[in-house]
């Protein structure tokens, strides 16, 4: 299976980064491929909302930035993972600027292949998921149906933590 991880955290080291490395380090001995596009390290602009992509452009959007390489990327993927640490209840700030340009990427329909998507979430308190988990469930399950494999959240000190890695990479080495 082809997975596309969009990891929204900018910080490199940081609690977010670590665990899609776990998650990529058990899916890759699953035999997995595993492409972690790291969102912030880009230069994507948000949506113009210029409707460009849904009447002459034919699904392709006007802006010709970084965002090329993971409409690439997500052509090929069967599975997406959305990971980000979370601020003001939501995804960070780049990876909501990548989640908007779908618009483009979901016409006339979604992506050939893909069909399943999970999230991994990083965040100072465990009450401050439900921006995040609002867009999923619209966004993604809703909109584009695909298949819930699963909301892996950390908090607090649980960020970083041997047990919180080992659960992401048992997570990746479980796909089929």
């Amino acid at each position: 299976m082809n997975i596309l991880v969009l990891n929204g955290s900018p910080r490199p080291k940081g609690s977010t980064k670590q665990m899609v490395e776990s998650f990529r380090e058990g899916a890759q001995s699953a035999g997995h491929t595993v492409e972690v596009v790291d969102v912030c390290q880009k230069q994507i602009s948000g949506c113009r909302a210029c409707e460009y992509c849904h009447t002459r452009g034919n699904g392709q959007c006007i802006q010709k930035d970084d965002m090329q390489q993971v409409y690439d990327l997500l052509r090929q993927a069967d599975m997406l993972v959305l990971a980000s640490p979370i601020y003001y209840h939501g995804f960070s700030g780049q990876l909501k600027c990548v989640i908007d340009r779908f618009y483009a990427a979901a016409c006339p329909q979604k992506p050939p292949r893909l069909s399943k998507v999970a999230m991994i979430l990083s965040s100072g308190d465990a009450d401050m998921y439900d921006g995040a988990m609002f867009s999923f469930q619209g966004d993604f399950l809703d909109y584009l149906g695909l298949e819930n494999r699963g909301v892996y959240t950390s908090h607090g000190g649980e960020n970083g933590s041997k047990a919180k890695l080992e659960e992401l990479r048992a997570f990746g080495a479980s796909l089929k």
